[in-house]
């Protein structure tokens, strides 16, 4: 019988295998409900901050048989407070979100601050990756980064952002350089302490609002440097894109991930049709998981799985009121299935 780790590695290499894993990675695909926090006495917003209560509510995840991975950190945030955006920190029931912006104009990314990955949450996160690494050897340890586009528009107004891309086109490469650059320090910072997968989730960068031109100019472009250097270290790669991808599935393409994710508007067969060869994640609805009954979700996941995904997950990130039962369907039903 395969181990988690074992089990995944072989999905991402498409060998034969028992049945598709369950992960969710963390980061936006944030993985802690309220549930699971009463059930081990760890909580939120406290495990933010602390490397040790951050590693317990990850295993924790595991422990109870919701996923077969270990990720951190549980938000968006962490790379955009590094550079001097402000933050909520949200409850047990909401999770982090930016507050206040640092720039106003691509013109002034300059007022950034550079991520110093030996203090602040970042330090936070690579210290619970660690824990974890000593303490889950047959278990995916995965890292997790927010994608360039999504970093970019978590330190300046989004809008403004899409309109300097196409207005100041030159100065957008050169902030976005900036960006990617802090991005690459921080994965590089989560491979050395012991991440075996990293994660890139850039919800913001979609096909739907930059057109296929721009999603092949800003997001591929960037995303592909922080994918190459994770390869480089031997380390796996999760590339998660939102939104409809009909008009993009050309440049998604051209994304070096091993696997490629999707949320629940993207059809797992039209995915699999569109993108013949790449390993496919995905992607039960997260609106049912937190509002259907169990025997919805056996029915989403074993579709799933029918229409071609490689490997199972939620399609975005879990509401933080999802009941454990739910989550612990999926892999019930990959069990059942197989």
């Amino acid at each position: 019988m395969s181990t988690a780790k074992e089990r995944f590695e072989n999905a991402v290499h498409m060998k034969n295998i028992d049945r598709p894993p369950v992960i969710c990675p963390g980061g936006m695909m944030n993985m802690v409900t309220s549930e699971l926090m009463k059930e081990i006495h760890v909580y939120l917003p406290e495990a933010h901050h602390n490397a040790m209560k951050m590693a317990e509510l990850a295993k924790g995840v595991y422990n109870i048989g919701c996923f077969e991975n270990v990720g951190v950190p549980f938000c968006m945030t962490v790379e955009a407070e590094e550079m001097g955006a402000s933050v909520d920190f949200g409850s047990d029931v909401f999770e982090p979100h930016v507050t206040e912006y640092v720039i106003n104009s691509v013109d002034e990314f300059y007022k950034l601050k550079e991520i110093d990955v030996k203090k602040g949450r970042s330090k936070v996160v690579t210290d619970a990756i660690e824990i974890l690494k000593k303490e889950l050897k047959d278990v995916p340890v995965v890292g997790n980064i927010t994608g360039p586009i999504s970093t970019a528009g978590s330190v300046m107004e989004p809008v403004v952002l899409y309109k300097e891309m196409r207005r100041k086109k030159d100065k957008t490469h050169e902030f976005m350089e900036f960006i990617t650059n802090q991005l690459i320090k921080f994965t590089e910072a989560q491979i050395e302490a012991g991440a075996d997968v990293i994660a890139i989730s850039d919800p913001s960068g979609t096909g739907e609002i930059l057109g296929p031109k721009l999603f092949d100019e800003f997001a591929v472009e960037y995303i592909n440097r922080i994918v190459d250097v994770a390869k480089k270290h031997g380390v796996y790669t999760i590339v998660h894109i939102c939104g409809q991808m009909h008009s993009v599935y050309e440049q998604v393409n051209k994304i070096n991930s091993d696997v490629l994710s999707f949320d629940s508007i993207v059809p797992m067969s039209e995915a699999k049709e569109n993108l013949k060869g790449r390993v496919i994640m995905g992607n039960v609805s997260t609106y049912a998981l937190e509002f259907a009954e169990p025997e919805k979700i056996a029915t989403l996941t074993k579709l799933c799985i029918k229409n071609g995904s490689d490997i199972i997950s939620p399609a975005c990130g879990l509401g933080m009121k999802t009941p454990l039962v739910n989550i612990q369907e999926m892999i019930k039903s990959v069990e059942e299935d197989r």
